[in-house]
């Protein structure tokens, strides 16, 4: 990480001061790039129905324990045909690691019921020959699936397809920086964040720009008593002006 050159407070400027660029994103973007080494390496290779599963599952979870109940549900039921038809309390036990087993069972297996049904087959391979928003609004009419459910799945699997989830690092961030107000939830927040992006993105980039914005949120950014002292972005954040006069 970047360390800061001297103990006193930051200037804090606009993106046009500091880099020659007129759009924060951007700017926000290229530093943490260099710092985090894009392009970042996919971190999934599941076809999209397994990555909804897992999105599913990592819902107020920690990736270690979703990771392991995924990995458990497979092992128990080698397809998604079986889980849907088997009992909740054998789902439930398959993924007991998570948070909310009890609720994420009978979510699990209502929505690959409802998959099936409306798609006629278990698989979500068809997205890929829908324009992007189309396919997240398909995603978004099951219960439990949100924005950022639905721009996972497409962006994190084999679909690789232009979507931007935005998780709780990755808002935090964008609100200490001003990209969006200290009042704009999860949902609205990935339609203004993307709107901030450019157009001709490939899916790579946006998956660069989640990624570095998540990882910059845990590793230094964090909830309480973010790294100030060692971040990149220290000229152009409003809070750390806050965070770094406390004693």
């Amino acid at each position: 990480m970047l360390a800061a050159n001297d103990h006193s407070l930051p200037k804090v400027v606009s993106a046009a001061e500091s880099d020659g660029a007129g759009d924060l994103a951007l700017v926000v973007h290229a530093r943490l790039c260099a710092v985090y080494k894009c392009p970042i390496p996919y971190f999934s290779e599941k076809e999209p129905l397994s990555e909804l599963i897992s999105a599913l599952l990592s819902h107020r979870t920690r990736n270690a324990a979703s990771g392991k109940a995924f990995k458990s549900l497979r092992a128990r039921f080698p397809t998604w045909e079986e889980v849907m038809h088997a009992d909740l309390s054998a789902i439930e036990e398959a993924i007991a690691g998570v948070t909310w087993p009890e609720l994420k069972a009978p979510r699990i297996r209502e929505i690959l019921t409802a998959i099936d049904a409306r798609a006629g087959r278990l698989s979500l391979d068809f997205l890929a020959d829908l324009p992007t928003e189309e396919a997240r609004s398909w995603l978004e009419q099951f219960p439990g699936i949100g924005p950022k459910t639905s721009a996972a799945v497409l962006a994190f699997s084999s679909l690789r397809m232009r979507a931007l989830p935005v998780d709780s690092h990755h808002h935090r961030v964008a609100q200490r920086l001003g990209l969006i107000g200290p009042r704009v939830g999860l949902a609205p927040a990935h339609v203004l964040l993307l709107a901030q992006l450019p157009a001709d993105w490939s899916a790579q980039d946006l998956y660069d720009n989640h990624e570095i914005l998540m990882m910059h949120g845990q590793q230094v950014c964090h909830y309480r008593r973010p790294a100030c002292g060692r971040c990149p972005l220290v000229d152009l954040c409003p809070s750390a002006l806050v965070e770094m006069r406390e004693p």
